[in-house]
């Protein structure tokens, strides 16, 4: 009987605060009508991944792509549409072609593709092919004089893995209870985020000492193997973005059933011989800025100086056509600001969206947007600290803020594939689960119920988040994201659903214009500076 009063007194409680909450009703229809009956939604996303394609940050198709979205943007009647640099990212880098040829009595052609900015073959190149083990540093002193057109095999043979569980997944009910769980953070959990730290630095200086050993040393190529089997190519980077330092030489990824075959080869003593040409250009000589681009609905009232942000990056991997990484999140903060001026709202804080660029590489465009206008930890004294990328280091000092920083209300986050939304984030942000209880009721019929206090990482909420101010990453549909489509080649259109991004660009607009029109900006959590 105690428990069961509890019960009611909770859900009284909640039910009170949820009261307490305003929700324009008439908007929410508004937008929901526009939305579900006027999507524009895909066919932002095919322009943004069958037309423009892949979006490497600072190549000729992200060039294209910030272009393209401002121009949509003009034309929805948004204003103050423009590009903002931030610092010297490095340069684009793009390829066109790349082949992998077995030679022998019955030549095999075998399935790769380039890493982003290391160099291309310059033609066909043959050579027979070598495995190396190369841990660290130290292990190169072993091959000195031996690898001269040679192409290396830089991974060990792995185990075919069969799937156990479905390619594509939506969340059950049981599924997004069990999120509602906070699971407090452990000495051991700190201790392997500090491993992942020291590690990182580590494999970023063998990296650097590998590029320029098997240049110096004549190595043709070098392979390594997907992350994922059934035939599916994972690529991400080497070389180097960074004009003045080595770019190695022309680094392929290869499916895993290939790559074993040519492992298995090697380990019984069969000579190996294989062509490869790889057609891959830096666009730029020198270091170039990264753009992302920003656009925005004014505010029309006595907070219009007050901002409400939504964002996703448009930056993508080159193998695919950058759809569910995120050219669907693109696509729905653009739709959420299309909705917006169509149904004529006018809001009375400002609504800037945010494309960001840079993301891949650790967050970079965000971290420089917020560090540009809102705040900033001092750089870091400690060498260990400097050595790091930004995104890895410890908050150090006391944090900087601008005259900005007081006016932002709240930064909205979409950056996990195409599946539609289920809830939200909250950040550890106990006081505003109420507040987005009450806006995420109206859409608890299209599958969006659950608000949970849990943090989620890895997007460009966190650069707001870790400087104090209100980030937030909605929950999504896994669907295939990580099965099959992240950083893969199979990133593209076909793997989105375009009823979840109607879904999803709803919530989203419906969200960002309850934030503008909130009479007090959304709480901010403490923050925590060491």
């Amino acid at each position: 009987m105690f428990k069961q009063c509890l019960m009611v007194v909770g859900l009284a409680i909640s039910g009170s605060l949820l009261a307490q909450e305003p929700v324009d009703l008439n908007m929410v229809n508004q937008i929901r009508q526009e939305s579900f009956h006027h999507s524009q939604v895909m066919d932002t996303l095919a322009h943004l991944t069958d037309r423009i394609g892949p979006r490497l940050t600072n190549s000729p198709q992200m060039r294209e792509a910030n272009a393209w979205t401002r121009s949509k943007f003009s034309e929805w009647g948004l204003v103050n549409v423009h590009d903002e640099a931030f610092d010297d990212f490095g340069r684009g880098w793009e390829f066109s072609n790349a082949s992998v040829l077995m030679l022998g009595s019955h030549p095999v052609p075998l399935r790769a593709l380039p890493m982003a900015w290391t160099p291309g073959t310059n033609g066909p190149v043959e050579g027979e092919v070598m495995a190396v083990k190369i841990k660290k540093v130290a292990d190169l002193d072993q091959y000195k004089g031996k690898l001269a057109g040679k192409i290396l095999l830089l991974d060990e043979a792995r185990p075919y893995r069969r799937g156990d569980t479905p390619d594509s997944r939506r969340y059950t009910e049981n599924g997004l209870e069990a999120m509602q769980t906070f699971s407090l953070p452990t000495a051991e959990e700190k201790k392997k985020l500090d491993e992942r730290m020291k590690g990182y630095a580590e494999r970023m200086g063998l990296t650097k000492a590998t590029n320029e050993f098997f240049a110096a040393e004549g190595v043709l190529a070098t392979l390594s193997i997907s992350s994922l089997d059934n035939g599916i190519l994972r690529v991400g980077a080497g070389g180097s973005r960074r004009a003045g330092e080595s770019v190695g030489v022309p680094a392929l990824v290869m499916v895993a059933e290939r790559y074993n075959q040519l492992a298995r080869l090697v380990e019984a003593k069969q000579p190996v011989k294989l062509r490869i040409d790889v057609q891959a250009r830096f666009t730029d000589e020198a270091n170039q800025p990264g753009y992302n681009t920003v656009a925005e609905i004014p505010g029309t009232g006595r907070d219009a100086k007050e901002v409400v942000m939504l964002g996703a990056h448009m930056d993508s991997w080159h193998t695919g056509t950058g759809a569910s990484d995120n050219g669907a999140g693109v696509a729905v903060m653009m739709e959420a600001m299309r909705i917006l001026k169509a149904v004529g709202a006018k809001p009375h804080r400002t609504i800037r969206i945010a494309l960001w660029s840079g993301e891949e590489q650790g967050l970079i465009g965000s971290r420089a947007y917020v560090a540009k206008h809102f705040a900033k930890y001092p750089e870091p004294t400690d060498p260990k600290q400097k050595a790091l990328p930004e995104f890895l280091r410890k908050p150090t000092g006391k944090l900087q803020t601008t005259p900005e920083y007081e006016r932002l209300a709240a930064y909205f986050n979409v950056d996990n594939g195409s599946g539609r939304l289920r809830g939200i984030y909250a950040q550890e942000n106990a006081a505003v689960v109420p507040i987005f209880k009450a806006w995420l009721e109206p859409f608890h019929d299209v599958g969006a119920t659950t608000v949970v206090l849990r943090n989620t990482g890895s997007t460009d909420h966190i650069s707001f988040d870790r400087v104090g101010l209100p980030g937030f990453q909605f929950i999504q549909d896994p669907l295939d994201y990580s099965s099959n489509v992240h950083h893969t080649d199979l990133d593209t259109l076909d793997h989105a659903e375009p009823q979840d991004l109607q879904q999803a660009a709803a919530i989203v607009a419906s969200f960002v214009y309850a934030a503008a029109m909130r009479e007090q900006m959304l709480p901010r959590k403490p923050l925590l500076e060491e």
